[in-house]
């Protein structure tokens, strides 16, 4: 058995590129699903933008999960699923997946290694699955956990439970977690008993730097060298 048995990935800027985000704009986005407003589409994206601080920051502080949907019952508004096209198209250019991933899930999973995805996210796992089918790699993932669909978020030590549960591992010293925030990913998942690859290419906002910063037990500034650093604590 390798001293390893799992190695569970973030999503957003960990497998895909770091970009910022003008969540203004991505809130006007929001605001086209709006119904039955009684106001200028102008302050449904107001109303839209604190409610998406709001989410995040209980998210940050509170662990606590949300959805697309819950981003509109914080605003007040109502809202119809089939008109979240803007949003979803909003957001397609940030999505595209690190050539570097298929290689890496190959090799890891040629020497026996499990593949998993652990996302904060409130998008539902239908569009995430989406994408990982757009670019060809889902075939590679053994278990993936959203947290739009379980109670917590990153760094809650229950949220990578979760993504050891979906892998099939039981022993989170032989699992390793890959991602590219201190806080939510490094600190998280060493308090959760894991080891942590740091992928140190985003910037993150201000807002969004939790209350403690880990200190990673490797740094890897392509995907592919993860690969290395796993093999090298495998022995």
């Amino acid at each position: 058995m390798p001293a390893i048995d799992a190695v569970i990935f973030d999503w957003g800027g960990t497998l895909t590129a770091w970009h910022d985000i003008d969540f203004h704009a991505e809130s006007m986005a929001l605001a086209q699903a709006v119904v039955d407003a009684d106001h200028d589409v102008s302050v449904s994206q107001q109303l839209l933008h604190a409610a998406g601080a709001a989410v995040w920051g209980r998210s940050r502080d509170h662990q606590r999960s949300a959805t697309v949907a819950d981003l509109f019952d914080e605003a007040g508004l109502s809202h119809d699923p089939e008109l979240l096209e803007a949003y979803y198209e909003f957001w397609e250019p940030h999505t595209l997946t690190d050539p570097d991933v298929r290689p890496t899930w190959e090799a890891l999973r040629a020497d026996g290694i499990k593949i998993g995805v652990l996302s904060n996210t409130i998008w539902p796992r239908s569009y995430h699955e989406g994408i990982f089918d757009r670019d060809g790699v889902r075939d590679l993932i053994d278990g993936d956990v959203y947290t739009s669909e379980v109670p917590w978020t990153k760094p809650s030590p229950h949220a990578f439970r979760a993504a050891m549960d979906a892998v099939g591992a039981t022993d989170p010293a032989r699992c390793v977690y890959v991602g590219d925030r201190l806080f939510d990913d490094v600190w998280g998942a060493q308090n959760a008993g894991m080891r942590a690859i740091h992928v140190p290419h985003s910037v993150i906002p201000p807002e969004q730097v939790g209350h403690t910063e880990g200190v990673p037990d490797a740094v890897v500034h392509r995907l592919r060298d993860v690969v290395d650093v796993v093999r090298g604590w495998a022995g």
